[in-house]
């Protein structure tokens, strides 16, 4: 919207020529969500404590989260809220990465929203049946995968990236790519949803994925860099540094309320549409495979979930004291803000191994 307007502008006023320059409309993103969400942030919590949309929590957790019962949920429509509006005021909104990527990540945080409704507002210990939650989720992610094969006009656009080797892609057919597309999507939703279960754990990894995916993005988009570095040139994903700058920005005004001892909990409504985002975005700069690097603490602590259940099932009996993992490390003795740090330090590291990818090949 204001690229549009600075651009009718700039004929009348030349300094606002500026604000047609990608990085800086990058930059605004960032800092237009993150004030957003803290000028924001306290008058949601107010009236969800209002409210009483509160956490339930398990009795058969960790004894330390029964304090934390009744704390303010479904605080990620606030994260939500100052994404879109961040995105919908710096981005070129002729391009069609940011309405895919936008489309997802509300598509899911409506689905998060009504399981998060049904739980704390209608007191339905079930909320959304997972089969309806994986249905609607499907749909979303699989309408997400057809538009972006079906839209793309180059070959690279569809080919999987293997990252540390720069002559090695694999060419996808249709089927293959909306199938790779939707598992990435979907997958990366519910891993993230997985993730978030203490103060900042699940919000800090995402931004710090989002900040790394929004730099490939924005190399990709540019074909100089982009032949520099030897990654494929994929015209429009550029624009993608704008929403990611956005999430970078929204997820960091949140983590000030969210941080221990949290005030507010993000609840399904946050957490499933940030997986997505980060999915989408992953799929569109053809960085799949990076992103199960970067993200490697939402891979773990879906895998631990997945051979917890597997385990108990074949043989009765658990690997972990809980699942997902974080509790097993609660349930060690470790204290939950230790937990947390040392989640985010790994992050820090699997970020940085995936950003070295542009370079070693």
């Amino acid at each position: 919207m204001l690229l549009w307007l600075t651009g009718v502008l700039s004929e009348y006023f030349t300094a606002l020529t500026v604000f047609q320059y990608l990085t800086l409309r990058g930059i605004f993103g960032i800092l237009t969500a993150l004030l957003i969400s803290l000028f924001i942030g306290p008058v949601m919590i107010r009236k969800l404590s209002q409210y009483q949309i509160g956490q339930s929590v398990r009795n058969d957790g960790p004894q330390t989260h029964l304090s934390k019962a009744g704390t303010p949920t479904m605080g990620g429509a606030l994260i939500l809220v100052a994404i879109a509006v961040s995105t919908l005021l710096w981005a070129d909104l002729t391009n069609r990465y940011i309405w895919i990527t936008l489309l997802v990540t509300l598509g899911f945080g409506a689905i998060g929203w009504i399981d998060d409704y049904r739980k704390v507002v209608e007191r339905n210990p079930r909320g959304l049946p997972a089969r309806w939650k994986y249905f609607w989720q499907s749909v979303v992610g699989a309408t997400a995968a057809f538009a972006l094969f079906y839209t793309s006009s180059l070959p690279q656009e569809t080919a999987l990236l293997v990252p540390f080797f720069k002559e090695i892609s694999l060419t996808l057919g249709p089927v293959m790519f909306i199938v790779l597309s939707y598992f990435v999507i979907v997958g990366s939703s519910n891993a993230v949803n997985l993730t978030d279960g203490l103060d900042g754990l699940a919000i800090m990894p995402t931004v710090m994925v989002a900040g790394a995916l929004g730099l490939f993005a924005y190399l990709s988009g540019h074909a100089q860099f982009a032949s520099y570095l030897l990654i494929p040139n994929l015209p429009g994903t550029g624009e993608l540094i704008v929403f990611c700058g956005a999430l970078v920005g929204a997820g960091l005004g949140f983590l000030w309320f969210n941080t221990y001892p949290a005030q507010v909990f993000m609840g399904d409504v946050g957490a499933l549409a940030l997986g997505a985002a980060l999915g989408v975005v992953a799929v569109i700069v053809r960085q799949e495979i990076v992103l199960f690097i970067m993200g490697g603490i939402f891979v773990m602590e879906t895998v631990s979930v997945i051979l917890q259940v597997a385990s108990f099932r074949l043989t009765g009996r658990r690997i972990f004291r809980m699942a997902p993992l974080h509790h097993h490390f609660e349930l060690k003795g470790w204290p939950e803000p230790r937990v947390i740090v040392r989640f985010w330090v790994i992050t820090v590291v699997l970020v940085l191994v995936g950003l070295a990818s542009l370079k070693l090949r």
